[in-house]
């Protein structure tokens, strides 16, 4: 595309050093400037773009999107913010490849990862082909790609979106962090249906306040847009159970859809029976009741099926077809995920990094363990610092073994980071083992048949992060190896 193509899409720009050169990509890393390429000079948090535009040039960018004009020998684009530019550049480039499917967004604090993976389940199940983007991977039909954000940058985005559309999927299924929201990474998504599972305590560090989270989150039902368009309704499918829905209801024009357990909504769930099997409810729906036998468990687990309902009947799927394929759903990777060792006690490994996610887990383990409940928590450093003695309190309160270790300590001081979750439990029983392995093997070794181990906050993720280094670390792996150990040694 030239570039006076694609700058016809930006009207507040000055241009110096003109030129009309062909572009044939669009990055904001110059790492990944190639011949052709239009670089976006970015202020990151510790990094400004505008400082790498002269590398960016030399490996063979084209043109340069800036906050200031730079003296450089090629067109140099000056915007007053280079992230919404770029976001607009982005979806223009990749000829607005979400207008062609129909893409839900998924934002709340919990539950998205498990929501999106349900009604990526429901709509396969139709014969659709899907793509799916969050914490875990990106999916594009069958092709399985790294992520390194819940959510992509605008650039990738719609890299991701436009081959969706070339591998003919319909529907595109995504995370909606609040991060991506309140940095516009997600402006140019033509959202069909937007979900909001919850909203407690998370991202501090960033959002600074909960109103302030709560304000990101809500971007995603404003931005669904103003009109009512023939052939293509907009949905915001919201949880009537949080307080947060009422301020989501009033920033959306868009047609509003309820779901809920404990208050009226347009799709509920009753009589909730949980076992470390599953669970059973009875269905209520346009005046209609079924009764679903899940193989997922816990109450948390029951507003994350009825968001993923309340999207497939959005989207216009029979009520009975989305049943079948909820109680198909055996569950996601690293979310209340058993570890099976032939041992006589349960080990649940759950990617529960925030107060409400770990209480929600330890609650409904209490629900049917039959002896002790061990917990293996710890925070993640560089991260919200204001919820460590929050998690602390939480694990002991609802254990009766608590044990604290390092989660993803980044760049802080492990032991650090533990004290800190210590100052909200001074005056309880808790083990401190920093090192993880040993503080699942300490909760493994002392396990007997009916106790329940949980491993707390990291799930899915097959790596610690220490410092600057990446170690691989799969909290699964690592109980099933110790699991086996043990069970030998008893035998």
């Amino acid at each position: 595309m030239k570039l006076q193509t694609l700058l016809a899409h930006l009207k507040t720009q000055s241009l110096f050093e003109g030129g009309n050169p062909e572009i044939t990509s669009i990055e904001h890393d110059n790492r990944k400037v190639s011949q052709g390429s239009l670089f976006v000079c970015v202020k990151g948090y510790t990094v400004d773009g505008h400082d790498f535009a002269q590398a960016a040039v030399k490996q063979g960018a084209q043109a340069v999107l800036a906050e200031r004009n730079l003296d450089l020998p090629v067109p140099v684009i000056v915007v007053r913010d280079t992230q919404r530019a770029m976001a607009v550049l982005a979806d223009a480039f990749y000829n607005h490849p979400t207008q062609g499917l129909r893409l839900i967004g998924i934002t709340g604090t919990n539950g998205k990862t498990t929501t999106s993976h349900i009604l990526e389940k429901i709509f396969n199940d139709q014969k659709q082909k899907t793509g799916l983007i969050g914490t875990m991977y990106t999916k594009i039909a069958d092709e399985i790609l790294e992520t390194k954000n819940t959510t992509p940058d605008s650039i990738t985005l719609q890299q991701h979106f436009n081959k969706m559309v070339k591998a003919d999927v319909e529907t595109a299924i995504m995370e909606v962090s609040s991060h991506a929201l309140e940095l516009g990474r997600v402006h140019g998504c033509d959202y069909d249906i937007a979900v909001f599972t919850n909203l407690t305590q998370d991202h501090l560090d960033f959002h600074k306040t909960m109103e302030r989270y709560k304000f990101a989150k809500s971007l995603l039902f404003s931005q669904l847009g103003n009109a009512y368009l023939a052939g293509r309704p907009k949905f915001a499918v919201l949880n009537a159970d949080d307080e947060a829905t009422e301020d989501f209801i009033k920033v959306t024009a868009a047609n509003v859809f309820t779901y809920g357990i404990d208050h009226a909504a347009d799709l509920t769930a009753k009589d909730i029976v949980i076992t470390s099997k599953g669970t059973e409810m009875t269905l209520v729906y346009q005046n209609t009741t079924k009764l679903m036998k899940l193989q997922l468990v816990g109450k948390f687990s029951v507003y994350n099926v009825l968001a993923s309902m309340g999207a497939a009947l959005c989207a216009g799927i029979d009520l009975d077809q989305i049943i079948a394929s909820i109680e198909a759903v055996e569950g996601v990777a690293g979310r209340f995920e058993l570890v099976q060792g032939n041992q006589d006690y349960l080990v649940i490994v759950d990617y529960a990094h925030t107060p409400d996610s770990l209480e929600n887990v330890l609650k409904t383990v209490g629900e049917f363990a039959q002896k002790k409940i061990f917990v293996i928590a710890g925070c993640g450093g560089d991260r919200d610092k204001t919820k460590r003695p929050l998690m602390a309190q939480i694990a002991c309160e609802y254990a009766t073994d608590a044990i604290f270790t390092s989660d993803n300590p980044r760049s802080e001081d492990p032991i650090r980071i533990l004290a800190d979750m210590e100052e909200g439990v001074t005056d309880k029983v808790y083990q401190v083992i920093p090192d993880r392995k040993k503080a699942i093997e300490y909760a493994v070794s002392k396990a007997v048949a009916g106790d329940v181990v949980v491993i707390a906050g990291k799930g899915h993720e097959t790596y610690q992060i220490v410092g600057s280094e990446v170690h691989d670390f799969d909290d699964r792996a690592v109980a099933k190896e110790l699991i086996e150990k043990y069970r030998a040694e008893k035998a």
